[in-house]
């Protein structure tokens, strides 16, 4: 990474960290290095952190508006899908939510017929409990954990939307795999989905982070999808700020936003005036930090194989293309739950089971932290497995 460049990305040291993530560190016994819930070691980006605060002096704090359409959040982020991505956004099909979840959720109770959801696995573990919060039964579409890398089966897929599932949530890029769908594999998906006239609710928070050699194009961009599908976009994955509450539903044509927009307040609220500020600020003038960012995840990646390799040399892991989650596959090291003696270690990860119920010997490990932070967290983990 140039200078100019890697200085735009600033390490927390333990203490600014157990003060700023609270949950992360706070939530973290101390002599232990949290590397679970996915939030970066690094300071919010001067852009968002300045905004906020001059937010604040102004004192925004107060109810945003209640209207749902998305406003100068929509329009940035019309700016800012063109330049990432290369893809065409109607800021009038832009609305605003809480977060992802919230975003997702809504989608399913809004748009998706009473039938059954399949979601693939493993899948972000908040996921899992759409289904009773939505009443939709929850149909699992196994991924299979011996492959070289992540792959839906859409053959397995066509058999559950032909027993009468009539939603595929998807993931992309994928937590906790790192996994960013190619235009094929999304034409694939897209081709099965309209074949039994089913809808797609696509979660693409992870989308900025996309590092390189992949390339992320929204399922909304395929031809063929406005009728059906919904995006679940938001910069606070990305930029750091997932505590201020404003994510995106972006639909693709005047009905589906119509009949997002007709269900009553209650139904979509609770984003939050601060969020506004902030997100708006990272997509229409964070460019630069987030390019530092993406390069430095990067060469985190790499860092990480060549510990990996060193401290833990039976661990598997897919290609990671996204995100700064890896997956890791431990079960040649005997353990269930191979996060229990991790921990004792004293590193803190997520356990497979929380991304796949009942899958053993796993771990997922966020790796957005420092060089020398990551460094340790390997030679713990390689020492407590050891």
């Amino acid at each position: 990474m140039s200078s100019d460049r890697a200085s735009l990305i600033r390490d927390l040291s333990d203490e600014e960290a157990r003060a700023a993530l609270v949950l992360k560190w706070g939530d973290t016994e101390p002599g232990t290095i949290p590397a679970w819930v996915a939030e970066m070691d690094y300071e919010v980006a001067p852009v968002v952190r300045e905004a906020v605060a001059a937010a604040v002096e102004r004192g925004v704090l107060g109810y945003p508006p209640l209207d749902r359409a998305g406003g100068t959040v929509a329009e940035a982020y019309a700016g800012f899908a063109q330049r990432r991505y290369g893809a065409t956004v109607d800021p009038a099909h832009v609305l605003l939510t809480a977060d992802v979840t919230v975003g997702v959720r809504v989608a399913l109770e809004v748009l998706s017929e009473r039938a059954p959801m399949v979601l693939p696995v493993p899948a972000y573990d908040p996921q899992h409990g759409l289904g009773k919060v939505t009443g939709l039964e929850q149909w699992s579409l196994p991924v299979d954990l011996d492959g070289d890398d992540y792959a839906l089966d859409l053959d397995e897929l066509d058999r559950l939307l032909a027993r009468g599932a009539r939603t595929l949530l998807l993931t992309q890029p994928h937590n906790p795999a790192g996994h960013v769908h190619t235009r094929a594999e999304l034409e694939g998906i897209r081709d099965v989905v309209t074949k039994h006239g089913a809808r797609v609710v696509s979660d693409e928070i992870h989308a900025p982070l996309v590092l390189p050699g992949a390339e992320h194009v929204p399922y909304l961009s395929l031809e063929g999808t406005a009728d059906h599908a919904v995006a679940v976009v938001s910069s606070s994955k990305a930029f750091g700020v997932p505590g201020l509450k404003c994510a995106q539903i972006v639909t693709g044509d005047d009905a589906t936003r119509d009949r997002l927009v007709d269900t009553p307040l209650a139904h979509n609220d609770s984003w939050g005036s601060l969020g506004v500020v902030a997100a708006e600020a990272a997509y229409a003038h964070g460019d630069a930090w987030l390019d530092a960012l993406v390069e430095r995840l990067d060469q985190q990646r790499s860092l990480l194989r060549s510990l990996l390799a060193e401290h833990l040399p039976e661990a598997r892991t897919w290609p990671l293309e996204a995100t700064y989650l890896a997956w890791v596959d431990l079960r040649a090291y005997g353990h269930d739950d191979p996060a229990a003696p991790i921990r004792a270690g004293g590193v803190r990860v997520t356990p497979g089971a929380a991304y796949w119920p009942g899958l053993a010997g796993f771990v997922r490990l966020n790796i957005a932290t420092s060089p020398e932070r990551l460094t340790e967290i390997v030679r713990r983990m390689g020492a407590a497995l050891d």
